[in-house]
């Protein structure tokens, strides 16, 4: 894994991130906004798009939707990771039929979190 998108509207939390994975010698595009994501997405090439769900123009699942016009569903499940503070049975429900990673925000454990969006 090389490049990483960061789709995230907490600046401390998108910015701590994006940190983080350039320490681990990965490049890092960062977005506060939904709309200019989908736009980064379908114009560049990352390995792993880590989206939280609740953004201020889009929801992070409008994100994955307009994916669908560059992934198939299965590149999806494979490049997503959601991060959410709202872990309600509609969103795990949703979350399933994408098949993609949940990670839940606040993190108990930060290195397990970043495995989690790594691996």
């Amino acid at each position: 894994m090389n490049t990483i998108l960061i789709i995230e509207d907490e600046i401390l939390i998108q910015q701590s991130l994006k940190k983080l994975f350039e320490r681990r010698g990965l490049k890092v595009d960062v977005s506060a906004s939904g709309k200019i994501a989908i736009d980064l997405i379908l114009n560049n090439h990352y390995d792993r798009i880590i989206c939280d769900l609740m953004l201020q123009d889009i929801s992070g699942f409008d994100v994955i939707e307009e994916s669908k016009k560059k992934f198939s569903p299965e590149e999806i499940s494979q490049k997503f990771v959601i991060m959410t503070a709202y872990n309600s049975p509609q969103v795990l429900s949703r979350a399933n039929a994408y098949q993609c990673r949940l990670l839940n925000k606040p993190f108990d454990d930060l290195e397990q979190a970043m495995r989690t969006m790594t691996e």
